[in-house]
């Protein structure tokens, strides 16, 4: 028969492992939190540039590429591309972005193609009734952003070049103060009459307006290059610091949830080993009470 006291020890020294292993996995999910939230802010002031020159070569009568303003085509073909985890202890993240996108999809007629970021999502999608295309591995950091977004980038562009796709969103959970993140979805082609519109009505800063070099379709060309990239590296990056965010919380529960079982075992253990410790000294003292009558 196991001793009682020995299998608290072990439960004891478990639970204290396990706490150590939670909170270090607490301080990694808060550093990349601050990693990732720095790179979406980085990105505003560059963003803000782009659309500014955008806004010049729609001011100088250049328009866009193709026929791309002409707004929904009639035979469409939907393309999505969903940010999700490779790793789990994230909670709701998944499942909750995969039934956003599912609902969000059926809305829409034709057929779809989907891409997802991450072997969590992947797996999610696949069942659901959405058809999965393939699948991307997630970012471990802020340094491989952009390969996997150059990746996607390649990906989708070879689909809609071939007429695959008419049109291309992407959905990903997104930061929110009060809520830890919230399912989003945009719209990223085509380049309709409304973005059009909310680019050229922007403001330039400054009296005077600046002139394209090289011409304004070239200028033009790599603008909406790096609209479409920034776009979606700031998905990737507010989707991975939404991820961790999700698991800082997950860690804090299961911190919360070891403490108050220690606490539990700590008690039991005293209580028990107290309770040892009386009956032992009970079966001392009815010895030395048997030993003291018998002498007598």
């Amino acid at each position: 028969m196991s001793d009682p006291l020995e299998s608290l020890r072990r439960k004891i020294t478990g639970a204290t492992d396990l706490e150590s292993v939670v909170r270090t996995m607490k301080v990694l999910a808060a550093s990349n939190i601050v990693q990732y939230e720095k790179a979406v802010s980085s990105l505003a002031d560059y963003y803000k540039t782009v659309e500014l020159g955008l806004k010049v070569c729609f001011q100088n009568g250049e328009t866009l590429i193709s026929n791309e303003k002409t707004g929904y085509p009639k035979n469409e073909r939907i393309g999505a591309l969903v940010f999700g985890s490779d790793q789990g202890l994230v909670g709701q993240f998944n499942d909750t972005l995969a039934d956003f996108t599912e609902k969000m999809l059926n809305n829409f007629p034709g057929e779809k193609r989907i891409w997802a970021v991450g072997e969590r999502m992947q797996s999610r999608l696949e069942d659901s009734a959405l058809s999965l295309e393939g699948m991307f591995p997630v970012p471990n950091s802020v340094n491989t952003i952009t390969p996997i977004i150059g990746q996607i980038f390649l990906e989708s562009e070879y689909s809609r070049e071939k007429g695959e796709i008419s049109q291309f969103f992407i959905f990903h959970n997104k930061p929110k103060p009060g809520v830890i993140y919230e399912p989003f979805v945009q719209r990223l082609l085509p380049l309709d009459d409304q973005w059009y519109k909310s680019v050229a009505q922007l403001k330039w800063p400054t009296p005077y307006l600046p002139e394209a070099i090289n011409g304004l379709t070239p200028t033009l060309r790599g603008l909406i290059r790096q609209y479409l990239f920034i776009s979606l590296f700031r998905a990737c990056a507010e989707s991975l610091a939404s991820e961790n965010t999700s698991r800082l919380a997950a860690m804090q529960r299961a911190e919360k949830n070891i403490d108050e079982l220690l606490e539990d075992l700590n008690r039991t253990f005293h209580r028990l080993r107290q309770s040892t410790i009386d009956e032992e000294l009970f079966d001392v003292i009815s010895g030395s009470e048997a030993l003291s009558k018998g002498l007598s």
